[in-house]
């Protein structure tokens, strides 16, 4: 079973990375009402997140990028996680007990995303680095 896992990671990685940057691009309203309000042009930072999210799933998918791409994952997700901390933020104003779940249960999940990444980088073959 951890074989299988470890063979699939990588691609599942790639395609969770992909998805999520395309709907930058399909649905970009939900992501830029998460941009902390301090930074400006949320619409343009939503845009770019999702280009890096795409850049980064493409550098997954290919063997010999894997690990930069990996590497770059990690720091991806270390960079959004503003995001999060401000949907939390925001989640508190509202009623809505959907909305707060998803709000406070993505702030614990990026540090697993962010071993997931690593892990792939960790494991990429050495003769492809």
């Amino acid at each position: 079973m951890a074989s299988r896992w470890k063979k699939a990671s990588p691609a599942l990685l790639a395609a969770g990375l992909g998805t999520m940057g395309a709907l930058h691009f399909v649905a970009p309203k939900p992501f830029a009402r998460i941009i902390p309000k301090a930074l400006p042009y949320p619409e343009a930072l939503v845009a770019l997140s999702g280009a890096a999210e795409l850049a980064c799933a493409a550098l997954v998918a290919v063997p010999k990028t894997r690990r930069v791409g990996a590497l770059a994952s990690a720091a991806l997700f270390v960079a959004v996680y503003p995001a999060n901390v401000q949907m939390a933020l925001d989640a508190r104003k509202t009623s809505n007990t959907q909305y707060k779940a998803i709000a406070y249960g993505r702030l614990p999940f990026q540090a697993p995303l962010i071993a997931w990444a690593l892990s792939v980088a960790r494991t990429a073959s050495p003769e492809r680095r």
